[in-house]
């Protein structure tokens, strides 16, 4: 539903402990869904072993690979080589000193920015939109994907003042944690065109 809605990427949980995590099984029947709408695949990972990476790799065919754990700048380049995908490195952003932890992963293709959280994501908690411009003040030329409780309400501000690469969407488009809303979706993605017919999205 989600892909056939028009978004260009699809990220797919792997993370055993997340609420929103998905087998490799099922994630591959997602993924081939998935691609059949005109979607990439990201797989989401949380201090997952290069091993453990590879694996759903190899059944899940994965266009992206998302780290969203303490992952350091070695693990990023080593992701990226050894499978030689591009590789998003997500970065909690709570305070200014996090901003300059960007500067740190020159071996991702983009940085995820998202809300500060224990569950690494999908909390609903949103960045302050001062620490969204001092980022891109900072890394004016960095990919950047903003995450972090964005809803339908308050993506295209949060857009104004990040000037992101892509967006990324998840409890803020639910009903429940890994059930999509189909109205929401839609109204997520029309705030987003409404910013620029260029943007990315990504679910």
């Amino acid at each position: 539903m989600v892909a056939a809605a028009g978004v260009d990427f699809l990220g797919l949980n792997f993370w055993p402990r997340s609420r929103r995590y998905l087998a490799i099984g099922s994630g591959a029947e997602v993924a081939a869904a998935a691609r059949a709408a005109g979607a990439r695949v990201v797989g989401l990972f949380v201090d997952a072993t290069l091993a453990e990476i590879e694996a759903v790799h190899r059944q899940v065919a994965l266009d992206v690979v998302q780290l969203h754990g303490e992952e350091p700048p070695e693990r990023v380049a080593e992701v990226a080589v050894h499978l030689g995908l591009p590789v998003w490195k997500a970065l909690p952003l709570g305070d200014a000193a996090a901003v300059e932890r960007l500067a740190a992963y020159p071996a991702a293709t983009a940085v995820l920015l998202d809300a500060p959280s224990a569950g690494r994501g999908g909390s609903g908690q949103t960045i302050a939109l001062e620490l969204l411009a001092l980022a891109r003040r900072r890394h004016p030329a960095r990919d950047l994907i903003l995450a972090g409780g964005l809803t339908p309400d308050n993506v295209a501000a949060a857009i104004a003042v990040a000037r992101p690469w892509a967006v990324d969407a998840a409890s803020g488009v639910e009903l429940a944690p890994g059930q999509k809303d189909p109205r929401k979706v839609r109204s997520f993605i029309d705030a987003v065109r409404s910013v620029d017919p260029g943007d990315v999205l990504r679910d």
